[in-house]
């Protein structure tokens, strides 16, 4: 995994809003895109970065309320599974939180795929490039399981690391449950968690597989968001990535994510 990343710009303005009103399209229309570095080859990170939050001021305007951060790419799954070696971020907002056990329908997602997370919220700042594990546990009020429904917009879940970053890092819905707990009382870099689908497991990874400790994937966040211009305020929820790979679903699965000390999470897709 890279230790920097660049954020320099090499598209216009107007280029940049073009990307957005096509993300936009694509995720109000869950419908399939080609990657953008298709029609835009210079594309940069910081460009993808650039779409992602010009996305994000056009969804705070209509009224949307923006809960936190979560991290991507931060396993060694994940990154093996797309290709990639340097973690994302994507902002997470109140509108894609699903309650446990609910019911989540897939016809307005294109390629929904789970993933396990331990979640953190925040009790103090977080900024800067620099954090510390211990740093970023003294600034967590707790943790609590949660399960990710990500979502690609693009074409046959094929992507390169600028269009992912652009759509978001494909944030689409996140669902919490299980028992909240405080770091200090549980040991998190070796938390076992199994997926389940329909009653049969399809995966199984230990939290030490999320950047060595799911608090050093905060302490990469915060990393991304400074280089961007961005912090991580006191009462944000921040997820630090998916300690497996990720699991396609479909209408009809029904499907619980369990973590050793933090209970278990599920949902079923219709």
């Amino acid at each position: 995994m890279s230790d920097t990343l660049t954020m320099q710009r090499a598209l216009a303005d107007a280029d940049i809003t073009r990307l957005t009103d096509r993300i936009e399209a694509a995720q109000r229309g869950a419908s399939a895109i080609p990657k953008l570095t298709e029609d835009f080859p210079a594309m940069t990170l910081g460009d993808a970065y650039a779409v992602q939050l010009q996305l994000l001021r056009r969804w705070l305007a209509e009224g949307q309320r923006q809960v936190g951060w979560k991290a991507g790419l931060t396993s060694k799954a994940k990154m093996d599974q797309m290709g990639v070696r340097v973690p994302t971020v994507g902002f997470l907002l109140a509108d894609f939180f699903r309650p446990e056990n609910s019911v989540i329908q897939t016809n307005d997602l294109v390629h929904p795929r789970v993933e396990c997370e331990v979640a953190f919220v925040t009790k103090a700042d977080l900024s800067g490039p620099d954090l510390t594990r211990e740093q970023v546990l003294a600034a967590t009020d707790f943790v609590v399981p949660a399960v990710e429904i990500i979502d690609s917009r693009f074409s046959g879940f094929k992507f390169d690391l600028q269009s992912v970053v652009a759509d978001n890092s494909s944030s689409a819905r996140y669902v919490t449950g299980g028992r909240a707990r405080v770091p200090a009382d549980i040991d998190m870099s070796t938390l076992g968690v199994v997926i389940e689908k329909n009653g049969e497991p399809v995966a199984m990874g230990a939290s030490a597989a999320v950047a060595g400790h799911p608090a050093d994937a905060v302490a990469l966040v915060v990393k991304v968001l400074h280089e961007i211009g961005e912090s991580l305020p006191a009462g944000s929820f921040v997820m630090s990535g998916g300690i497996t790979e990720a699991i396609a679903v479909q209408p009809g699965d029904f499907v619980c994510a369990r973590f050793q000390e933090l209970g278990s999470v599920s949902m079923r897709f219709a």
